[in-house]
């Protein structure tokens, strides 16, 4: 038996999501969409040397009429246009700290 049911959010969000998640995975992070029922969907990210830094990101519409994504704390990162820039924010903030 196949059962669906509709998260909140649209596909445009849970795409945006995946993308950056295939782009911190080739950045050596874990990243998984989670898209839960009755929940907007959210990459949980996760840094595999350290497991408490980890992090949701969301992908959603701005007033400007962008889209960007989030930090759970309702904070942009960057336009969804902009992996690289989201990819690099992300890593370094779930980077561990340099030893000097």
């Amino acid at each position: 038996m196949v059962m669906t049911v509709e998260a909140k959010g649209s596909h445009a969000e849970s795409v945006y999501l995946e993308k950056l998640g295939e782009e911190l995975t080739h950045r050596g992070l874990e990243a998984f969409v989670m898209a839960p029922p009755g929940r907007v969907p959210s990459l949980y990210v996760i840094n595999p040397a350290a497991r408490a830094l980890e992090e949701n990101v969301y992908a959603g519409l701005c007033s400007d009429g962008m889209y960007w994504f989030w930090w759970s704390w309702a904070e942009r990162i960057a336009i969804v246009d902009d992996i690289d820039q989201a990819a690099t924010t992300i890593s370094r903030v779930l980077s561990l700290p340099r030893k000097d």
